[in-house]
């Protein structure tokens, strides 16, 4: 089987292509700035100019930046590939902590109290109602960037004033203190595979790695491991990372990547992550090909109209296990073979001969 991973080139697709090897035929990194989508009649996605070759998983990443071509990349390849891990939809409800937090909303998972108002005149209305400190954040944006705290109503007043100037929208959130710290949870399939806590450095609240957070190992409660479980599900992906708060009343979600960083979670984790993915991605779309092979065969069948002993020359491969040789079903059906009856054997290089074995 052939798979190839789309994104920026960055050093978790690069960890994640290697460990993918072990498992495909064959594994492409294809660069996402060298993509290109046209819609309409006659479209399609282009590599370098070229029509997009068949693979059968292709593992679609990248910066919230690029959240509508990534969108529209996964939309026109949902129905030519076999397996893509992210729906298309993805891509632009969690690269939006709104959207996202929307989402966790219908799905009752916990997160902190998320406020949205129309204007900063109304924001600051209620500014004057929420306890302090408070986070401002930008619907947009990975790393911990965009990510504001306020700790008095002034303070608060005066960022607004800031974003409105800018003309930037903006999401206000309760804080919840966990002494700087936060989790992040890496889901796979349908298990937490491996999870991190991350320590901010002294006199900075974010947490992020990238913002100089320190990574340790951690060992999460089972509440915490539905929490994410229950994320991936809400969100309707098969691999993301969730970031999640420990606060006083019980775990809260934050956010969720869906190109989560894997150096610093491989650094403190027993687990070998990026081949967790690969192993993934490799079972999941064996899976669906041989579905889709099989229901392929059910057809052909029925094209064939299999009747009154008419020859027939069909092209399919076979398993080998140990000594016996597995033949297609369409095959057992076509020759009508018997489990009761003996058979006659003739093998050459290259080909096979059976034959009812009569006196």
């Amino acid at each position: 089987m052939k798979a190839a991973i789309i994104s920026l080139g960055s050093k978790s697709s690069k960890m994640t292509a290697e460990s993918m090897e072990k498992y495909f035929d064959s594994v492409d990194m294809i660069q996402l700035r060298n993509i290109e989508v046209t819609l309409g009649k006659n479209g399609g996605v282009l590599y370098e100019g070229e029509p997009f070759p068949y693979y059968d998983c292709v593992f679609v990443k990248g910066s919230f930046r690029y959240a509508p071509l990534l969108r529209a990349i996964t939309a026109v390849l949902k129905n030519k590939i076999p397996f893509l891990p992210m729906p298309e939809q993805s891509f632009t409800v969690i690269h939006n902590k709104l959207l996202t937090h929307l989402a966790l909303e219908q799905h009752h998972v916990p997160m902190p109290k998320t406020y949205l108002s129309s204007t900063v005149e109304a924001a600051k209305d209620l500014l004057e109602r929420v306890n302090y400190p408070i986070v401002m954040k930008f619907p947009e944006g990975t790393q911990g960037k965009g990510v504001m705290f306020a700790d008095s109503l002034a303070s608060a007043a005066s960022m607004l004033d800031a974003l409105g100037a800018l003309n930037q929208p903006f999401i206000i959130q309760e804080y919840i203190e966990t002494g700087g710290s936060d989790i992040r949870a890496l889901v796979v399939g349908e298990k937490v595979v491996a999870a991190m806590k991350r320590q901010a450095k002294d006199g900075e609240l974010r947490s992020n790695t990238h913002s100089g957070g320190m990574p340790e190992a951690v060992q999460l409660d089972r509440q915490t491991i539905n929490i994410a479980l229950d994320t991936a599900k809400a969100l309707g992906v098969d691999i993301c990372g969730v970031d999640i708060l420990q606060g006083p009343v019980g775990p809260v979600v934050i956010e969720v990547n869906l190109s989560p960083g894997l150096q610093g979670i491989s650094a403190v984790s027993t687990i070998n992550v990026p081949d967790a993915i690969a192993k993934f991605l490799y079972d999941k779309t064996s899976a669906i090909v041989s579905k889709q092979k099989q229901t392929a065969a059910k057809e052909v069948m029925k094209e064939l109209a299999i009747d009154n002993g008419v020859a027939q020359e069909v092209i399919a491969s076979i398993q080998l296990r140990g000594d016996k040789i597995i033949l297609p079903e369409i095959v057992n059906k076509l020759a009508r073979l018997s489990d009761r009856k003996d058979y006659a054997i003739k093998a050459t290089k290259g080909k096979i001969e059976i034959k009812e074995f009569t006196l």
